[in-house]
């Protein structure tokens, strides 16, 4: 039977690429999304992966939704935390929910799908999470004090879970981004784009498929000896 796999933010970007690749290498998978229900089923009618809006922020949302998944789909095995928004300003101009905001969406989301499938991998003696961070939580960013905050958080949030994971088959691990081109990136101003990647060794914007290989590579029945693990996938750009 194909593992079940729950990527959060699935149906777009690097979340969108996530998907596909773990679908093309016979997982079952379920992408959540947030909002955007036209892009939602752009995407399942490309690609006919299952997608389900729920709201990662929220505690109890998440914790049924999950029970729902694991009651049509079978029992997660692996979890990728990739949803995540921006609010960005600097912090003598930003409000407090900007910051909560991204908090919440980027950083408790992460607890509030792992708490709903922690208990089932442990019984089981097999999980595999991965949690999307960011280069940006590892060097900081100007105008980014909430999202640099929670995709820091990530980074050590991951740490901490794969000590207590471990022993139990349980591997939970970090991939720091670079720039990747995606909607997000294309919104910068080609001028700003053009200093960004200049700073890049390799002398490109990443692509999501870069990111989406490392997932796959994480999640692999046989990557049990590693765990704990910041994975920078940026270029050069920024070496941790």
């Amino acid at each position: 039977m194909s593992r079940v796999a729950l990527v959060t933010g699935g149906t777009r970007g690097i979340g969108e690429a996530i998907c596909t690749a773990l679908n093309d290498a016979g997982y079952k998978v379920i992408a959540n999304y947030g909002g955007n229900d036209e892009a939602a089923k752009a995407f399942t009618e490309k690609t006919g992966i299952t997608s389900l809006k729920f709201d990662v922020s929220d505690f109890e949302k998440t914790k049924d939704a999950i029970e729902h998944i694991e009651a049509d789909y079978g029992p997660i095995d692996v979890l990728v935390n990739n949803a995540g928004i921006t609010r960005d300003g600097t912090m003598h101009r930003m409000s407090f929910e900007q910051w909560n905001a991204v908090i919440q969406t980027n950083l408790s989301s992460c607890f509030n799908t792992c708490r709903a499938v922690i208990d089932g991998m442990r019984e089981r003696k097999f999980g595999r999470i991965v949690n999307v961070g960011s280069i940006n939580g590892q060097a900081g960013q100007y105008g980014q004090v909430n999202y640099a905050a929670a995709k820091s958080g990530i980074h050590g949030f991951t740490k901490a879970l794969a000590q207590e994971g471990a022993a139990k088959g349980v591997t939970v691990n970090a991939i720091a981004p670079g720039y990747v081109d995606t909607e997000m990136v294309r919104a910068v101003p080609p001028e700003v784009l053009e200093k960004i990647v200049a700073k890049i060794p390799v002398g490109r914007l990443g692509n999501t498929n870069d990111i989406a290989r490392t997932v796959l590579f994480l999640v692999d029945d046989t990557a049990e000896f590693i765990t704990g693990s910041t994975i920078s996938v940026n270029g050069g750009q920024h070496m941790y």
